[in-house]
């Protein structure tokens, strides 16, 4: 089962990453994630065995999480403007998911590597061509996302199926 754990996102933050997609309207292919399915990914655990799902659970419960707030933040591209491969939108301040994100990394020692990077974004949209790179980021720096402040009380464990009709996300575990 390919899996990873997340946050996921209220319906007004959602709603507000999907308007984004309308001021790339002709300028990028762009394959966009579906609005019910953005989130932010803390670790990508990839293919593991439904045994191990059981000892992954466990360690999770382990990780002491405090409820915490932020909002969205500026929206930007990976890997960088030269090479655009997605669209995201960062949350601020990033300092509370970093800790968790390495508060999850170190329940998880012993089975599964430590990631080498983490960045806390949500990515909307993964580039598939651009039509005028200089159009576009001139487009990508003057769109503001309005700074919605939520509360984070959850993390979750996710099981990810990819289908023709894309990614199909249920959840396993919510700590």
């Amino acid at each position: 089962m390919r899996a990873f754990i997340s946050i996921e996102l209220p319906k007004e933050v959602r709603d507000e990453l999907w308007e984004l997609q309308k001021g790339f309207k002709n300028l990028a292919k762009v394959k966009w994630v579906a609005k019910k399915n953005y989130h932010v990914c803390l670790k990508f655990l990839g293919d593991i065995d439904d045994s191990k799902v059981k000892e992954v659970k466990g360690a999770l419960k382990k990780v002491k999480f405090t409820p915490f707030e932020v909002n969205l933040g500026e929206i930007g591209v990976f890997p960088n403007e030269s090479h655009i491969n997605v669209i995201w939108v960062g949350l601020e301040p990033s300092s509370k998911i970093i800790n968790l994100q390495s508060d999850i990394e170190d329940s998880l020692y012993g089975l599964f590597a430590r990631a080498k990077k983490f960045a806390v974004h949500v990515t909307v949209g993964r580039v598939k061509g651009v039509k005028d790179k200089k159009k576009f980021i001139e487009k990508l720096k003057s769109l503001q996302v309005k700074k919605l402040k939520f509360k984070i009380e959850n993390f979750y464990l996710v099981k990810s199926e990819l289908t023709k009709e894309g990614p199909k996300y249920k959840i396993l575990e919510k700590f």
